[in-house]
């Protein structure tokens, strides 16, 4: 092999390798002749700055040919009474936004002082957790004020009105750092808000503060430390949507956004205890959100309710021009109808399996008690974990400039399964194997097609389920929440997994499932 930099029939050898390909001695030959004209390409390429928003010309739709989708825009709210506000501070903190909204609506509680309770347990709990990346305390005062006045002025905005949250520290906050995690964009403040904070803004919700979030979207080790589990701190709290579910979990902000690439909001959401809500991919804007992988990246609620993560994907979902794959459709939501008679599709072997809890199995008999109908269905045997491949090589691009400048040694995490090495394999994966990757993708979108034609909704436990892989691929959208208990006391979960852009019913399931499992009221117990 050449030492000088030039490319040799030996050099294709060695590179057909990682391909896993065998040319013959004159093929070999033939592409040595053919190199330089690609090569003088790529450099040319590499002078023009492309900055990590410019999205490639495709677009991913998860609709196959000929999918009709009929639904409506409505939001509709139980009707149960929240009941007279609480006096201890701590049952105002853990309190879900169905209870906290209704208690601002009329007035018995402001604001002011749920954004002031929340502020102090951030400076509290929030260093131990390692959490929370910045505190907004100013703006969010200042939010909480404006929201007191208008209501009082009977110019109610809706149920996120007054409702102190925290955004995933990927998400841009004019004039207010943006960190992504990672040391080399940690000085980042963006001039612009985000889609969905913008979104949430106009709703009247008050920003407390940005969340932690594994470097760059990976794990839950990001530039100060690791986010921590608030039932054991000890562990780590789930990536890369970690300090959304740690924060929502311990009580420090009512709800949360998170995002998903690849099981960033089920993983933490898993872990942490909350209910997370990953949408049908298009169904909310990515505009101002750190991209990961153009074909996968969503945003979603991490909530301690279904009907929770419901009211809040109300307030932000829609087409921005910002995303050309958000889509403009209705969301139809009535947390009071019944779900009585959905079928209901499950893998037997995945509950079966000893990494499964009892608490996870009894969330299969609570649904069959709630009158819906469960049916066993298996999987074709396809290569479901292929959309880890389409995920790095988007990454690739998207922080191309890290890998070039080698300003990827300063991230934290340095192994072999970190960023830095993924980004630089991901490099050498042929063109043609990532265009064969979407395509056993449409594959992927035919097997969910005819699931859904048979199911209204699939349920897997909280790990070994395929279905983390295919509707991530597939941009199906899921709802994780929290089904009990492991012995260790940390929270064991299922998640439901529904038709595009049905959201709706799968929240109204969730509601029944929380209801029936019984659990949502518990704790961690954080001194």
């Amino acid at each position: 092999m050449a030492t000088d930099g030039r490319i040799t029939k030996r050099t294709i050898e060695e590179a057909e390798k990682l391909a896993g390909l065998a040319f013959t001695d004159a093929e070999r030959e033939q592409i040595v002749q053919g190199v330089p004209l690609p090569l003088a390409l790529y450099e040319r390429r590499r002078r023009v700055t492309l900055p990590n928003d410019l999205a490639p010309a495709l677009r991913f739709d998860p609709r196959l040919p000929g999918t009709e989708l009929a639904c409506e825009e409505r939001c509709v709210r139980s009707a149960e009474d929240p009941g007279p506000l609480p006096e201890a501070d701590e049952d105002l903190a853990f309190a879900p936004v169905t209870k906290l909204s209704r208690w601002i609506e009329r007035r018995a509680l402001t604001s002011e002082r749920l954004t002031r309770l929340y502020l102090e347990r951030i400076a509290k709990l929030g260093p131990r957790l390692e959490c929370v990346v910045t505190v907004t305390a100013e703006h969010a005062l200042a939010q909480a004020r404006r929201a007191d006045a208008e209501i009082a002025a009977g110019r109610w905005r809706g149920p996120l009105h007054g409702i102190p949250w925290g955004a995933k520290d990927l998400l841009d906050t004019a004039g207010i750092v943006t960190t992504w995690g990672a040391t080399p964009y940690r000085d980042r403040v963006p001039e612009r808000d985000a889609a969905v904070v913008r979104r949430l803004d106009e709703a009247g919700a008050v920003l407390v503060a940005k969340l932690a979030l594994g470097e760059l979207a990976q794990g839950d080790v990001w530039f100060r430390g690791m986010t921590r589990n608030p039932w054991n701190p000890a562990q780590g709290s789930g990536g890369s949507s970690a300090g959304s579910a740690a924060a929502t979990a311990a009580g420090l902000v009512a709800f949360s956004i998170g995002s998903e690439t690849l099981g960033s909001i089920t993983n933490p959401s898993m872990v942490c205890g909350v209910t997370g809500l990953r949408p049908t991919f298009g169904r909310v804007p990515r505009t101002g959100s750190m991209v990961v992988a153009w074909s996968l990246d969503k945003l979603g609620p991490i909530c301690r309710s279904a009907e929770d993560a419901a009211l809040v994907l109300a307030a932000i979902h829609g087409a921005d021009p910002g995303d050309p794959a958000s889509v403009a459709l209705p969301f139809e939501f009535d947390a009071t109808a019944p779900v009585r008679g959905l079928r209901v599709g499950f893998v037997r072997d995945w509950f079966a399996s000893p990494f499964v809890t009892d608490a996870e199995r009894l969330a299969l008999d609570r649904l069959r008690e709630a009158g819906l109908d469960l049916a066993e269905f298996e999987l074709p045997d396809l290569p479901y974990e292929s959309v880890i491949v389409v995920l790095q090589v988007e990454a690739a691009a998207a922080f191309e400039e890290l890998t070039l400048t080698d300003r990827d040694e300063e991230l934290r995490q340095q192994q072999p399964s970190a960023w830095p090495n993924t980004l630089r394999l991901a490099r050498l994966v042929p063109a043609v194997e990532y265009v064969q990757m979407l395509r056993i993708r449409t594959r992927m979108l035919e097997v969910a097609r005819d699931l859904f034609e048979e199911f209204d909704v699939l349920v897997g436990p909280g790990m070994g389920s395929t279905l983390a892989f295919l509707t991530n691929a597939t941009g199906h959208p899921s709802l994780t929440l929290r089904a009990g208990f492991r012995e260790d006391g940390t929270p064991a979960a299922v998640t439901l997994h529904g038709r595009l852009f049905d959201e709706g019913r799968l929240c109204r399931v969730g509601i029944e499932l929380e209801r029936r499992l019984g659990v949502q009221e518990r704790r961690p117990q954080l001194a």
